[in-house]
């Protein structure tokens, strides 16, 4: 009589015990059938477990002559996946922490020597200064990759914790260096509206940096700004004139 058992564990190894102490016999007796091999995932995220069948042929036994056994075999543990981080719970020490260690981790993932190192911001907020040698890579084209990294450290650990908190990371002070040639831009260009009397469409931006326009603008007698477009290419219109044209979701604020 073929006698099957499937079992799943942290490891082929794991499952592949469990069910071997389930059907009471050794390695060599049975046939091990691989199903799905585990996955640890990052920091928790995505594990799976590994899978396995395991058969045996067991003897024809007559259940009128069948013996109760002395023991019953131990059952399987229940598989669980690695733990992930811990509700953070607001605790601002937790937070810092799971966000360095993520943080480290993804900079191994693209092969990056880069340290990061922590500040806690008064609102709360967390900023990541990465530092190291060659981190032009880590900023990209008008900060994309840095932008990139500042978004999945934020999807990453806001969907482990019930308090949003607010991750920015820079490199060689990259974002104060970007926002201070924005506002010159800004400035620049409101002053060829108000000279030649004609709006001008500027290059396209993320929502941080035209956000960083509109604020330079909103209070300067002659021009006003409004959007138009879908990301990415969304751009800044410069008008001539107080009356702004549509305006759907930069002038409300920038919520990173």
């Amino acid at each position: 009589m073929l006698k099957v058992i499937e079992a799943t564990a942290k490891s082929v190894e794991e499952a592949t015990r469990s069910a071997l102490a389930q059907l009471g016999c050794a390695p060599e007796e049975a046939t091990v059938e691989v199903l799905e091999r585990g996955k640890s995932g990052f920091l928790g995220i995505g594990a799976v477990p590994a899978k396995v069948r395991v058969s045996v042929e067991m003897p024809e036994v007559d259940p009128a002559r069948e013996e109760e056994p002395e023991t019953e075999p131990e059952p399987a543990e229940a598989w669980e996946p690695e733990a992930a981080p811990e509700d953070f719970s607001g605790a601002e020490t937790d937070v810092a922490a799971k966000t360095e260690e993520f943080i480290k981790g993804l900079l191994e993932k693209m092969g990056s020597d880069a340290v990061p190192v922590l500040e806690m911001k008064e609102d709360g907020g967390i900023l990541v200064k990465l530092t190291g040698e060659k981190l032009g890579m880590l900023i990209g084209h008008r900060g994309e990759t840095l932008d990139a990294i500042q978004h999945i450290a934020n999807y990453a650990i806001n969907r482990l914790t019930d308090e949003h908190v607010h991750i920015s990371v820079d490199a060689e002070n990259y974002r104060s260096k970007r926002e201070e040639s924005l506002k010159r831009l800004a400035e620049k260009v409101a002053g060829k509206v108000l000279k030649y009397r004609r709006s001008m469409t500027l290059e396209p931006m993320n929502s941080y940096e035209r956000h960083v326009i509109h604020t330079v603008l909103q209070d300067v007698d002659g021009v006003s700004t409004y959007s138009i477009g879908t990301e990415p290419n969304r751009r800044i219109v410069v008008a001539y004139g107080n009356n702004a044209g549509p305006r759907r979701d930069d002038r409300r604020g920038y919520r990173g």
